[in-house]
This record gives C-alpha cells, sequence and structure tokens, in this order.
C-alpha cells in the first residue's frame, strides 16, 4: 500500500509576510512544494493531501490540481478554527490556526493509508522522501512512527531567528523527546535559543525536527484524544499552538508508542523569512543545473 503525503499548508506566514507556500522559488516559476510533490511521486507516494485555509483552497487547487492529474491522487483538507474543538467549548475566539498537530488532525477524513507530513515551504530532498516512503511501505508496526532528522547548524536563517524541534535520541535510534523551541539563532560562531530572556547554548549537530514526519493511522484517534485536552485548556489563550512534537513527546511519555530518528546530513532550505528567498533561488537553481532535477519538473 503506497502512503500518502501530507503537506501542512495553512500557515499565515506572519515573518514571511505573504503566502510564501505559493511563492515561486524555482527557475521556471516553481514553488517549494512543486519539488515535495516531484519527490513525493519518484519515491513511491500514492497520494497527497494538502491542508489549507478555506481562503486559499481554490488558490492552491488551480495552482496544483493541472500538475498532479495523472500522476498521483489528491485532496484537500481544510484547517479550521472549529476543526475537532469539543462542540461545548462553543465559538472559538481565534484568528490563527491551532497549530500543525491540529492541522495533521484536520487531514484524517482525506487519509486512509500510513502517512508522512511535511511543511510547505521547506525544501527537504530526495533522499529524505525515498528514507520514509520504504520505513511507511515496509515497517508493519503500528506503534512505530518516524522522522528526519536535519543537523540544526544547516538549519538557521541568516535573516533572523527560527523555530526548531529539539530531539534527543536513545541508543536504539528511537526518539526520547523533541522540545519545540522558538528563538534559535547564531551569535559570534554558536547557536544558542532563548527563552524567557535567557540564552542556551546549543550543539551544532543536534538533531532537530523539520516537521518531516511519518506515522501510522493510530495516530489519528491518539492526536484527536491530545487536541481535546489541549483545547480545554488553551480555550482563551488565542495563540496557543498544538504541535506535531507535542503529540509525539505525548505518545512516547504514555508508553504509546516510538518514532525512529532517521538523520540527515543534507542541508535542509526555506524561507522564514522574505530575505531568505535569493539563497532559496540559488540553490534550487544549483539543483537543476547538476541534474537532480530536469529542465522543468512537469
Amino acid at each position: 500500500m503506497k502512503p500518502t503525503l501530507l503537506i501542512l499548508a495553512a500557515g499565515i506566514g506572519s515573518r514571511y509576510g505573504g503566502i510564501k507556500q505559493l511563492d515561486q522559488f524555482g527557475p521556471n516559476g516553481e514553488t517549494i512544494i512543486d519539488y515535495s510533490l516531484y519527490d513525493a511521486i519518484r519515491s513511491g507516494f500514492g497520494k497527497v493531501v494538502f491542508i489549507v485555509r478555506q481562503e486559499i483552497k481554490d488558490n492552491a487547487e488551480a495552482i496544483f490540481a493541472p500538475k498532479l492529474k495523472g500522476k498521483i491522487d489528491y485532496d484537500f483538507a481544510i484547517q479550521g478554527i472549529q476543526s475537532y474543538v469539543p462542540e461545548d467549548l462553543g465559538t472559538v475566539e481565534r484568528t490563527k490556526p491551532w497549530g500543525t498537530g491540529h492541522a495533521t488532525l484536520c487531514a484524517w477524513e482525506q487519509t486512509d493509508t500510513p502517512f508522512a507530513v511535511i511543511n510547505a515551504d521547506d525544501f527537504y530532498g530526495r533522499d529524505a522522501f525515498e528514507t520514509m516512503a520504504q520505513f511507511l511501505q515496509t515497517d508493519t508496526d503500528d506503534s512505530q512512527h518516524a522522522m528526519i532528522g536535519y543537523e540544526l547548524k544547516r538549519t538557521l536563517s541568516e535573516n533572523g531567528t527560527v523555530s526548531r524541534g529539539i530531539c534527543i535520541e536513545r541508543a536504539d535510534l528511537n526518539l526520547e523527546s523533541v522540545v519545540e523551541r522558538t528563538k534559535i539563532f547564531e551569535e559570534n560562531g554558536k547557536i544558542y535559543f532563548e527563552e524567557e530572556g535567557l540564552k542556551t547554548e546549543l550543539a551544532p549537530e543536534t538533531p532537530v525536527s523539520m516537521n518531516f514526519w511519518g506515522f501510522k493511522s493510530t495516530m489519528f484517534p491518539l492526536t484527536k484524544e491530545f487536541f481535546e485536552t489541549y483545547a480545554r485548556e488553551n480555550i482563551n489563550t488565542p495563540k496557543a499552538e498544538f504541535y506535531i512534537p507535542t503529540v509525539m513527546t505525548k505518545l512516547i511519555e504514555n508508553g504509546l508508542g516510538n518514532c525512529r530518528v532517521f538523520r540527515s546530513s543534507s542541508d535542509w532550505f526555506g524561507v522564514t523569512y522574505p530575505d531568505d528567498k535569493p539563497n532559496v533561488q540559488a540553490s534550487l537553481a544549483a539543483l537543476h543545473e547538476s541534474g537532480e532535477y530536469p529542465e522543468k519538473l512537469w
């Protein structure tokens, strides 16, 4: 059974200043999603689900449906503010989506196979897709999940702070814990994260999650249970976000599953700030020139 790829494309992109998921970066006007789609198709994924906000669904469909028709099944899931919020909590007063864990949950109805989850605005590379597709197609343990871990030093931006899931591994290569750090930066050749005004140094080779996860379908009911609890606790906190690392941490702590860490030494790149765009464009152009990608993807 071919796995499904979920693409997290509902974020507002406040720091970038626009809908970066639909911005053009490749030499022929390709979005970063185009490269993920191309790599997913050639790595053996059988379906892709775009998780979007209602207001960008039509635009996203107009861009991607013509490219995917006849190549891979596709669908769209809407991450709504009220989606999966317990009815007794009433109308939620917030404008920002609930976060990546909630977004994944919103694709439950469109997903009936083992699945991977990625960000729309991150370039992961062919190897990551091949590794994850192989895992999802061959591992038969419903409680065994996976993630691609990148070296922290390869995931920074020259133009400001970044958010990363800091990972700690066990001896058996499974994840012990992952903690979302929202203010990571390089200063005088060292890497730090800042929290409540305090700086803490991080090793450059620290494995981090760039939100490339692989899950069995058992994750959906667990995520729903965890989110309902989270929503009740944070209903009056309009900026609170329910992250995928939150789900995975709870799963591990409660003995409900494991997460294998597949380490990657590849250079990740993505767009957090507008000034990141030229570097991404140059990196993609070089990959076309080297033959990793054809002159035109579609």
